[in-house]
């Protein structure tokens, strides 16, 4: 590929990292547009992906192949593949080699790629539940720890950002009916963890629920009441929740997803989807970021505003029809 096309591929996908819809209680006086106060930690995750990203740009802006480059390192394409898309760690003598192989010669940059390679080859806060994860899964939650922005469409469950714990048990027994009590107490463990680092750090939170999530009745009615008062009181500055209608029409259907965005300007984001099981869909190029978030977009002009979705939820909860 061409230095230009490359250049300008890598840098196709960008947009604000900012909410479609601003909390009305929002606070401005925040340095710049926010972006600077939400910046978290680099951590396992993030390192992985940042490493495997600028390895598939300088790969690509020099047109080697990945068989070829893959050759070079003496492993097999898929390999690589796992390692450009941040799913598997790099060993720094490997990143020596492709460093080699692409030119790079820059000393500051060298170490810096080095750094994110030690990096991505620590543990991750997850790795304590790794045994009953999902494929994808725990990639992905490295991913969402170091993300500022998640937007993320619900369409059958609530998303487990905004789960109660007695909800979240429910939706692990139906989405995963093999697992026993106690690897469900670990799994719900595992997303009140999800829940506090999303606090901690600050991140901002869009959500879309499709309405039928907010009336499937996965847990007992008052699990299902205590969860729609949850997501009442999510509303923040932070995290702003719409309600697409049953009843409205729908410019685009769409399975769920969730579009991951990074404090990094350069980076595209990831685009993510779910399979069977609870199995996890990254996805890295630009242009299938770009697709989910265009299709977010859509769906968040056809939602209800964040005010009309809150009256909505409360109408539900006080009428009891989630239960």
């Amino acid at each position: 590929m061409p230095e230009g096309r490359a250049h300008r591929a890598q840098n196709a996908t960008r947009w604000p990292q900012q909410h479609l819809y601003d909390h009305p209680d929002h606070d401005d006086d925040g340095p710049g547009d926010g972006r600077a106060a939400l910046a978290v930690s680099i951590g396992p995750g993030n390192a992985r992906h940042r490493l495997g990203r600028e390895l598939r740009g300088l790969r690509e802006v020099r047109s080697i192949r990945m068989e070829d480059a893959a050759a070079r390192l003496e492993v097999a394409p898929s390999t690589l593949s796992r390692i450009e898309t941040g799913k598997a760690p790099t060993r720094v003598n490997y990143l020596a080699v492709l460093l080699d192989l692409y030119g790079v010669d820059d000393t500051a940059q060298c170490t810096r790629l080095a750094d994110l390679a030690r990096e991505g080859r620590h543990q991750d806060w997850w790795a304590d539940y790794d045994g009953l994860l999902p494929g994808g899964s725990g990639h992905y939650l490295g991913l969402e720890t170091a993300a500022s922005h998640v937007s993320c469409f619900a369409a059958q469950a609530f998303p487990g950002l905004l789960q109660t714990a007695g909800y979240a048990a429910a939706a692990c027994r139906a989405t995963r009916p093999t697992l026993n009590a106690g690897q469900v107490r670990e799994l719900v463990a595992l997303t009140s963890r999800r829940q506090e680092l999303m606090r901690r750090e600050r991140r901002r939170l869009h959500v879309i629920i499709d309405e039928s999530a907010l009336v499937r009745s996965v847990a007992s009615a008052e699990v299902m009441a205590g969860q729609l008062d949850h997501l009442l009181a999510a509303a923040s500055p932070l995290v702003v929740v719409q309600v697409v209608r049953l009843v409205s029409a729908r410019p685009v259907l769409s399975p769920a997803f969730t579009v991951l965005a990074f404090p990094d300007p350069a980076d595209a984001g990831i685009g993510c989807c779910g399979g069977l099981g609870g199995r996890i869909i990254t996805a890295t190029r630009a242009a299938e970021v770009r697709a989910m978030h265009d299709t977010f977009t859509v769906l968040a002009h056809a939602a209800m505003t964040p005010a009309n979705s809150e009256r909505l939820i409360k109408n539900l909860a006080r009428r009891g029809v989630a239960a």
